[in-house]
């Protein structure tokens, strides 16, 4: 029995004592409807935000998918899928020169959107914030939104990316280079299938990694993906791509000083081996030709607005975003020319001719080699324009009077984005054979006209500043792999498939690889 019921209810020190049931004692009356009253309020507060994105806001008008005009979401999917790009280009085919693809961002196509929106001094969108790798103390020129901020930042990694600076490590470049055609050889011999898009990308992270440090990863040495670094990458692909819009919960979880102090980042191998050299360097400094070189410069003779965060921040962006980009372009030239047999032996015709007027003679062809071909360097134009390495929007904001653009007026804060496929792809910008891989187009009469077209780099004040480096390195190693290898698909009718991140992954069929003869 209770000692509810124990008391009398006619005893008023028991009614004193115990006062009101148990039951209005547990669910005070006014407390007894809150929860489905917060409820109503978080539902209808969601439907009208929503309603005033889809009906009200200043971009209402604009056509696209009715999921994006109220949340992310429906571009988050896209990226998840893998295929944001096509989704692009089939839905400026359907809307126009402008398509709505967020609440607050346009994708915009339109002849005038290049100069008015990439070459313009426009804020960058928050999204690239999540670039502050491995955390959001290392900002770098490419993190940073504010224009007047971030070209401050990149003066002082400036000399370090210039072409002729770059070229004083281009023996260094033919030792990686060197090695991979080592083991092309040895695959030869035994006439083994390989997956070469993974050898291509060991390549690429070889050399960057010699192109910045002096020293390489050591993937070409191993012939594997140490510490699965590379696989890795992949996924922090992805992730960064979708949580850059959600930054917040990169800083909580991953972005933060705890998870860079207790070095199990996914790219572990990569930035532990950074840090290693640039420590090393620190103490020896007798590279003086790597970029790495230059910026230490730069920071002996700029302490005020530099220090040594800001070269561990721009070197880690550097090593994932070049290796990345210069592996896709590389793959891209590759994939295309097997399945246009007549351009593959165009090149090599070309560089034969070279070779019989002592040029393309050494063991790597030399960049300047390589840049006296002009239908080589076609082809790797046409391999960027059909498959440009970054399948993202490129999103600035609007100043605050606002951007016309197609006689469309935007207001303030509006986020405008380009899409390089969609550019690319555009019949408008590049005629009725934009989706065709035809290298040929970089010979006709209005090639000037279109180039001013041609974005796989961005353009403006954001263009990609390694992209002298990814030059040199794409000339190198596809000019020496058209005239030494014969290549060839073991499903010549099987297409590649790729996912469409920040940075394109492409994944090949396996390959053969044949040397050829010599002449």
């Amino acid at each position: 029995m209770s000692v509810f019921s124990q008391a009398n209810a006619s005893d008023p020190v028991a009614l004193v004592s115990f006062g009101p049931g148990i039951s209005e004692l547990s669910q005070p009356k006014s407390f007894a409807n809150f929860g489905p009253v917060a409820l109503l309020t978080l539902v209808i507060g969601i439907v009208s935000v929503a309603l005033w994105r889809r009906f009200l806001s200043p971009i209402s008008n604009i056509p696209g998918p009715a999921l994006a005009s109220v949340t992310r979401f429906w571009h988050i999917r896209r990226i998840l899928d893998g295929d944001q790009n096509s989704r692009l280009i089939a839905l400026h085919d359907k809307h126009g020169h402008f398509v709505r693809i967020a609440p607050n961002e346009v994708s915009v196509s339109h002849p005038e959107a290049v100069k008015k929106i990439l070459l313009a001094p426009l804020a960058k969108g928050d999204w690239y914030r999540i670039l502050a790798i491995p955390d959001y103390r290392f900002q770098t020129p490419v993190s940073t939104t504010d224009p007047k901020e971030k070209l401050a930042r990149s003066k002082n990694f400036a000399a370090g990316w210039t072409l002729s600076n770059i070229l004083q490590n281009e023996a260094a470049f033919d030792d990686v280079i060197g090695s991979l055609l080592g083991w092309l050889d040895g695959f030869s011999e035994v006439q083994k299938p390989i997956d070469l898009g993974r050898w291509i990308t060991f390549t690429t992270f070889d050399t960057i990694g010699q192109a910045i440090f002096s020293k390489q990863f050591g993937f070409l040495k191993e012939g594997s993906d140490i510490g699965n670094s590379i696989a890795n990458g992949a996924a922090l692909n992805a992730y960064a791509t979708i949580l850059g819009f959600f930054r917040w919960v990169h800083v909580l979880f991953l972005g933060n000083p705890l998870m860079t102090s207790l070095q199990i980042l996914p790219m572990g191998h990569l930035f532990n081996t950074s840090v290693q050299t640039v420590s090393e360097r620190l103490e020896n400094n007798d590279s003086s030709f790597d970029v790495l070189a230059h910026w230490l410069r730069a920071l002996e003779k700029n302490p005020e607005s530099m220090s040594m965060r800001d070269i561990y921040g721009e070197a880690t962006g550097a090593i994932g975003a070049g290796s990345d980009t210069v592996t896709c372009a590389t793959q891209s030239f590759l994939y295309h020319m097997l399945r246009h047999p007549n351009a593959w032996e165009r090149v090599r015709n070309e560089i034969d001719e070279a070779r019989r007027n002592g040029l393309c003679q050494d063991r790597v062809v030399s960049f300047a080699d390589a840049q006296g071909l002009p239908f080589l360097q076609a082809c790797i134009k046409e391999a960027l324009r059909v498959f440009a390495p970054v399948p993202m929007t490129l999103p600035r904001r609007a100043p605050k009077e606002g951007l016309t653009i197609g006689g469309k007026y935007f207001p303030a804060g509006t986020t405008l984005s380009i899409n390089p496929w969609v550019i690319h792809y555009s019949t408008e910008l590049w005629g009725p054979d934009a989706r065709e891989f035809n290298p040929d187009r970089w010979f006709r009469d209005d090639i000037l006209e279109k180039e001013k077209y041609f974005i796989p780099f961005g353009a403006g004040y954001c263009s990609c500043p390694g992209q002298n480096f990814g030059k040199i390195e794409i000339s190198k190693l596809t000019s020496t792999l058209v005239r030494d290898y014969n290549i060839r698909q073991v499903d010549p009718d099987q297409q590649w498939t790729w996912k469409a991140y920040f940075i394109l992954v492409p994944r090949w069929t396996p390959c053969i690889v044949e040397k050829r003869s010599p002449l």
